[in-house]
């Protein structure tokens, strides 16, 4: 018998907890939360992305991610720097570099223990699977 789809929905949720769990807990020890991580990996990829670009990226709203970046900013691990009009960016500095290498090494690791058991194979089509769902809402 097939599972049903309530199953399969609980089962992405429960490996999504489950990296989200071990990777603040790991990612604790580097002084970062899943969250922090995820806006500097995101700041590596754009480094001219916009506070709403980040917080559509992130998950999260313009006023947590407002709030989120003061923090980092404060932290040492981003920099305000000006942008076309009122637009503001925000780029990492070398603290923040270095916090998304050590964080990014954090996420492979915890990755590795669940998909990283998956075959390469699998894992391509549990991505190919991932992408198609999501992309038909």
């Amino acid at each position: 018998m097939s599972p049903s789809l309530q199953e399969i929905g609980l089962a992405v949720k429960r490996l999504q907890w489950s990296h989200h769990r071990e990777a603040n807990r790991r990612l604790a020890e580097h002084g970062l939360s899943l969250v922090q991580w995820d806006v500097l990996r995101h700041l590596h990829q754009q480094p001219d992305a916009t506070l709403h670009t980040l917080a559509e990226l992130t998950f999260q709203t313009d006023q947590s991610m407002g709030a989120l970046a003061k923090r980092m900013i404060e932290r040492g691990l981003l920099k305000r720097v000006a942008g076309p009009g009122r637009a503001t960016r925000h780029h990492l500095t070398g603290e923040g570099e270095r916090a998304f290498e050590a964080g990014s090494s954090v996420l492979e690791s915890v990755l590795a223990e669940t998909v990283g058991t998956l075959t390469e194979a699998e894992r391509a089509v549990l991505h190919e699977l991932l992408i198609k769902a999501a992309g038909s809402r």
